[in-house]
């Protein structure tokens, strides 16, 4: 019985956030990467960005209109990573503010001689448990063709934002999503080492498909590594075929395929 409510209340909420078909195919258009996914994916994909849409509240900040092109461009990208999981993982916050661009933040952090240093942090995007998530249009509003990866590295901030919303979920940021015990052993022998290995690439030079940025914490190459896994499966599975199977497995999902 409770399994039927559930079902019909998630029928209603798509039915009233039905995504038009040239909205759709817009956002399809715009992001590559997901319009090389399979027609079972997609229609998939659509209906959990319906319920997406139906349970998270946006907000525009100094005058920027969240129109439905903008809401679907990042309901399209956050589902991606819980189309096997599904969207309760994002039960932890309802709040998404959207800026027209990126947004100084002031940051401080105190050194070991108890200095406290204060400077100013540009950010496309930022996650905290229990939200809000905040995110610029202006880095989400254009995406890169999976085609030229290889030389450059991946950027997608909604992706990576998203990564951290389920890092999160067991209120530690940590690069370790909530996992048995088994699980968690494996995977942070697994990660550990990719770590290590990606931050002597960075100190070596090389060009690496994940954003150098993975090499600030764990957490970071984490969520850098979920950006590639769904960006550019392909080249990822090549250049990282560790990071790539660990992805896969908790993902349930093997986009290079």
């Amino acid at each position: 019985m409770l399994r039927a409510i559930k079902n019909w209340r998630e029928q209603r909420a798509v039915q009233r956030h039905a995504i038009p078909d040239a909205l759709w195919q817009l956002t399809l258009l715009r992001y590559p990467f997901l319009a090389q996914r399979s027609e079972g994916d997609l229609t998939e994909l659509r209906r959990l960005c319906s319920l997406f849409l139906a349970t998270k509240e946006f907000h525009g900040v100094d005058g920027f209109e969240v129109t439905d092109e903008v809401a679907v461009a990042v309901a399209a990208q956050a589902c991606l990573p819980v189309l096997r999981l599904g969207l309760s993982w994002y039960d932890g916050f309802v709040g998404i503010v959207m800026h027209a661009g990126e947004v100084v933040a002031q940051r401080s952090f105190q050194d070991e001689d108890g200095v406290v240093h204060e400077y100013d942090e540009e950010l496309a995007g930022e996650a905290m448990e229990g939200g809000p998530l905040m995110l610029a249009w202006q880095a989400i509003a254009v995406s890169d063709d999976p085609a030229q990866f290889g030389a450059d590295a991946v950027f997608n901030v909604v992706i990576h934002e998203f990564a951290h919303v389920i890092d999160m979920r067991d209120g530690v940021a940590d690069g370790v999503p909530p996992l048995d015990t088994a699980a968690r052993e494996r995977w942070i022998t697994v990660i550990d080492a990719e770590w290590e290995k990606f931050c002597a690439r960075l100190d070596a030079g090389a060009e690496t498909l994940i954003d150098t940025y993975g090499g600030e914490a764990v957490e970071e190459f984490f969520a850098v590594a979920v950006e590639a896994f769904f960006v550019a499966p392909a080249v990822m599975r090549t250049e990282e075929p560790a990071m790539y199977r660990l992805l896969a497995d908790f993902f349930r999902q093997d986009p290079a395929a």
